[in-house]
């Protein structure tokens, strides 16, 4: 893909012909979308701006190697996925560590979502907080694929085609997951929204932001396909 299709590709070359100071727009504008990717991913918040300072550390290291063709999302997108799964792995292999985690409440939010505290009632609050929670349980109930494919597709610099190349799937398989993956949490919320019954995972989180909000839902199939 020619570079001056992507601005951030342009940048990344950039910094591949020695211009440091050109990383750090990159920094700026996707070091919140990277932790939210890993904290959703994993549900610790600290752990997750680690991996995503790690995986800003492994796409500078690589800016000798770096080629545009793809757009650099895609790529620093995988760079984190690929950090997130080792985090998996490493907590299978020793799961006491990754038992019963708590955070404090003020950590568990990404920062870019702030309540808007002047406008929403006490009592709203508290029925949002609960859904949310619900959602959050949902979300983290997913096999790892079809939540992080749900995660990838919030991002509108994303295509389906993208979300396939950052999962190492077909554009047809990357869909069927996000099918499933909403599919899923609507099964399982479905008794909750009725009724207030709820029989899935608890979730220690406060937020969901991880699931695509249907009213405002767009298909992307088009954008980026190849």
């Amino acid at each position: 893909m020619p570079a001056d299709l992507d601005p951030d590709a342009a940048l990344m070359l950039r910094v591949k012909r020695g211009d440091a100071a050109a990383f750090t727009g990159l920094v700026e504008k996707y070091k919140q979308p990277i932790i939210n990717l890993c904290w959703r991913t994993l549900g610790d918040p600290t752990e997750a701006e680690d991996l995503a300072q790690n995986a800003f550390v492994q796409a500078y290291k690589s800016a000798a190697r770096y080629e545009a063709t793809a757009k650099f999302s895609t790529w620093l997108f995988t760079i984190a996925r690929n950090l997130c799964l080792n985090e998996i792995r490493r907590r299978a292999r020793h799961p006491a560590e990754s038992l019963d985690q708590t955070y404090e409440e003020s950590d568990d939010q990404p920062m870019h979502q702030v309540e808007d505290r002047h406008t929403t009632a006490p009592q709203d609050k508290l029925l949002r907080s609960e859904l949310e929670q619900k959602v959050e349980a949902a979300i983290q109930s997913l096999p790892e694929n079809q939540r992080t494919a749900l995660l990838l597709c919030r991002h509108d610099d994303l295509s389906f085609y993208d979300i396939a190349k950052i999962l190492d799937c077909s554009v047809s398989a990357t869909k069927s997951l996000i099918h499933r993956g909403r599919e899923t949490i609507k099964l399982k919320l479905k008794p909750y929204l009725q009724s207030g019954a709820w029989d899935g995972p608890e979730s220690n989180s406060a937020n969901a932001s991880g699931v695509p909000d249907r009213r405002g839902e767009k298909e992307k199939g088009g954008k980026g396909e190849k």
